[in-house]
């Protein structure tokens, strides 16, 4: 019987990280393979292999706090495990069916909440501080990529924004005797060093994937003894990895058409930002969704490029007087892009947010000097509005969705542990 109950959640834990695998690898890679820097299954393999480092690294810490932290490892048993590790995956469902990125961290973590409480060992300090990383991480991304959105993305737009290169990165050179790599016909240094820049940022954000999301397949099966934390780690990523090499081409093909026309710097600019709060909360043991980051991120860098359009004495003025601002109005007309974590994180959704309205400067391949950015107060309303930046109405089902996923998940694992297994 114990056998049987071992097979079933090492099947569970691996079917949590194979779902995992197929969204985060367009996560990470989906603007490396949209602008032809790298194919599917080079993504795929450099995916896995940084996702293993940030497991085997950082993700100890994580996997510690899920597995003997939030309550202690003897509360779980084969059951328990299975029945936390399918609250985890069902998360991804939640994800799918709503089309928000829904976190697979905090849902995974309400589980064991709803485990903790039901059997009264939950560690309330511990989970005030995780509920209070989950509140400041967001937040910090939204005003950091506000921040970025009002004063700095238009010129580094101006300066280093570089397209999609349509033949390829690398060609082989077949007119000696021995075939040779060599940059493709229209790639310069310009876009030789703006692919490395996304090259590098990806597997930084495999690397956070991995460090965060490790623990959500095989934390509670580390806890009861089944398996070594090692072992854990590499059952998890090798399951991450089998999505990423299988299901993650389906994400990887809707990432790289939604970005096909739009800037890739907007991609950097919010994954840079979102793998280093999760590495950060990650290296503190704190579970914590990439794609929540991110996502606010998002939000923050479109709001911060409509609020372009005035500045903050204009929006004083009017407020003192009553009156309906130029933001108001185009916070009610745009819009960001909805997204899964299934299908387009930090893809589409961060090119439609961050479409800059610059005035052409130096794109890729044409050695151009940086063109000249309009001050603030000084861009075009209708320009902002029609770069669809922004809407409220999508900003608040994405919030609603974060906050019910992990809500549903402790309510659920509760019940079930109070009133069907009796744990308590």
């Amino acid at each position: 019987m114990v056998t049987a109950l071992l097979i079933v959640g090492l099947f569970v834990a691996v079917f949590v990280g194979y779902n995992i695998g197929g969204s985060s690898t367009g996560v990470a890679f989906g603007p490396a393979v949209g602008s032809r820097i790298i194919g599917k299954v080079g993504a795929a393999a450099l995916f896995t292999g940084f996702a293993l480092l940030g497991g085997w690294t950082v993700g100890r810490n994580v996997i510690e706090t899920m597995s003997n932290g939030i309550v202690p490892a003897s509360q779980f048993t084969l059951v328990t495990s299975i029945v936390v590790l399918f609250f985890a995956g069902f998360a991804l469902l939640i994800s799918n069916l709503f089309g928000v990125p829904a976190s697979t961290s905090m849902t995974a973590v309400g589980a064991i909440v709803g485990l903790g409480l039901a059997s009264n060992t939950l560690n309330e300090s511990l989970m005030f501080t995780i509920v209070s990383a989950w509140i400041v991480a967001p937040l910090s991304a939204f005003f950091v990529g506000l921040v970025v959105g009002r004063y700095l993305y238009p010129h580094l737009d101006a300066r280093f924004s570089f397209s999609r290169i349509e033949d390829g990165l690398l060609t082989v050179d077949r007119s000696g005797s021995i075939p040779r790599p060599k940059l493709g016909g229209n790639v310069g240094k310009r876009e030789a060093g703006g692919a490395a820049s996304v090259l590098i940022i990806a597997c930084y954000m495999g690397f956070s994937a991995g460090a965060s999301n490790a623990a959500n397949a095989v934390a509670p099966l580390i806890g009861n003894g089944s398996i070594t934390a090692s072992q854990g780690i590499l059952l998890a990523i090798g399951a991450i990895g089998l999505g990423g090499f299988t299901i993650a081409r389906r994400t990887l093909d809707t990432v790289s058409d939604g970005i096909t026309d739009l800037p890739i710097l907007a991609a950097l600019i919010v994954s840079l930002i979102g793998a280093t709060i999760i590495t950060i909360l990650s290296r503190l043991g704190i579970p914590a969704s990439l794609a929540v980051s991110t996502t606010s991120c998002i939000i923050g860098l479109g709001w911060g490029r409509a609020s372009r359009a005035v500045t903050v004495a204009e929006v004083a003025d009017t407020a003192l007087q009553g009156e309906q601002t130029p933001t108001a109005e185009l916070s009610s007309g745009a819009l960001i892009a909805e997204t899964s974590e299934s299908e387009v994180p930090p893809g589409p959704t961060i090119g439609d947010v961050a479409d800059g309205d610059v005035p052409d400067s130096g794109t890729v391949g044409d050695g151009g000097e940086a063109g000249e950015v309009p001050p603030i107060g000084e861009e075009s309303i209708e320009e902002l509005t029609a770069e669809n930046l922004f809407d409220p109405a999508a900003t608040s089902r994405i919030v609603l969705l974060w906050v019910l996923s992990p809500t549903l998940s402790a309510v659920g694992s509760f019940l079930i542990f109070e009133f069907i297994l009796n744990v308590g």
